[in-house]
């Protein structure tokens, strides 16, 4: 369980030649729920941007699930995404697809093309998040908890090793979001590392998990208790 499945050394962001966060070090292992907060504009997208291929690394060494961001090369960022399942803030289902039709097109689109193993994982990982019921539900007729839980399912498509969550509870309501980071927290128990960048602090002290602050420039580990 101590596997480092990320590790950064040294790094600096850059936004438009806009230095975001510098000199991060950073080391996460196998199995750990870190969150990740901060004022709106310190960073916290910018980092898991960058960790998942869509910002640059430019500055100092960076490696996750065993690809190294600095060397990352285009082709291979489609690999790296299929070991690394991203939730969103604004879920980005397809609004003309059916739940079983979204997660259809993310298993095509990644390889998968036996029909009977495509449904077989369409029902397990809408069984993990308490959506099984809900695969010809139309994302309209669902409430923003149940399109977010639809959207972590689809992260789990490909048994991915990392997830990162960019403020996935950010356009729920209190308990809603309390019922998202349960999904979460459940999917961390069963062996999943998960980032997750948030600002809502009661979640914080609801589920305390080891914490990291984006200010100033600088990201740094901080006690539960002065958040």
């Amino acid at each position: 369980m101590s596997e480092s499945v990320l590790s950064l050394k040294n790094v600096s962001i850059y936004q438009s030649n806009r230095v975001i966060l510098s000199n991060i070090n950073l080391e996460v292992k196998h199995g750990e729920f870190i969150y990740i907060i901060g004022k709106t504009g310190s960073g916290k997208s910018s980092l898991i941007k960058m960790l998942y291929g869509d910002l640059p690394l430019t500055t100092g060494e960076g490696h996750i699930v065993e690809y190294d961001l600095v060397h990352l090369k285009e082709k291979e960022i489609p690999f790296l995404r299929r070991k690394i399942g991203i939730v969103f803030q604004d879920f980005q289902l397809l609004p003309d697809r059916n739940v079983s039709d979204n997660m259809l097109f993310v298993l095509k689109a990644t390889g998968w093309t036996d029909k009977e193993q495509m449904q077989n994982k369409m029902e397990e990982v809408l069984d993990k998040v308490g959506m099984k019921g809900f695969a010809t539900k139309m994302p309209h007729q669902l409430s923003g908890g149940e399109q977010q839980r639809v959207a972590i399912a689809r992260a789990l498509l490909n048994d991915p090793e990392f997830i990162l969550a960019d403020e996935p509870t950010g356009n729920l309501d209190p308990q809603t979001s309390v019922e998202v980071l349960d999904v979460l927290k459940k999917i961390n128990a069963n062996g999943k590392t998960i980032i997750m960048a948030t600002h809502d602090y009661a979640l914080l002290m609801k589920f305390p998990s080891k914490t990291l602050k984006c200010e100033d420039g600088s990201i740094f580990e901080v006690v539960q208790k002065t958040v």
